[in-house]
């Protein structure tokens, strides 16, 4: 197998486990306050997601992908609001297990897994450039 199309295959492997969670983030986020519908019903579950290597015999390496998505079992946290429709009868209304600054952090960590991966191909689309162009110049 060719080392520079193997390295691109390993990055597009990153490149897809990191847009998954990124999808999973802006989930998470945009259901940060989303409450239940009916007085004391859940809310918005917090979602996650589980990578693991994954060896590929054709490329006789290992890449990523998403192992999993799963739903974070951390308990709800619970405010007084009784005039929400999901309350129960003391006025509390379970919110979503959702901390907005800890998704931040992930999805930082994700956009940054990505550029390099990204950057990756990049890097090996330049040198199989320059190898083409060496064989040029050479015949």
């Amino acid at each position: 197998m060719d080392p520079l199309k193997t390295a691109t295959q390993i990055a597009g492997s990153g490149l897809q486990a990191q847009s998954t969670r990124m999808r999973i983030v802006a989930e998470n986020l945009a259901n940060a306050r989303s409450t239940g519908t009916t007085a004391g019903s859940d809310p918005y579950s917090r979602k996650t997601v589980q990578f693991e290597a994954q060896l590929d015999r054709a490329l006789g390496s290992s890449s990523v992908k998403v192992k999993s998505t799963g739903v974070d079992k951390s308990p709800f946290v619970q405010e007084y609001d009784p005039g929400n429709p999901a309350a129960d009868t003391n006025g509390r209304v379970k919110m979503p297990n959702v901390n907005p600054l800890v998704e931040l952090a992930d999805m930082r960590e994700a956009n940054r897994s990505y550029e390099a991966n990204l950057q990756m191909i990049k890097q090996t689309r330049s040198m199989v450039a320059m190898t083409v162009d060496l064989l040029r110049t050479q015949s």
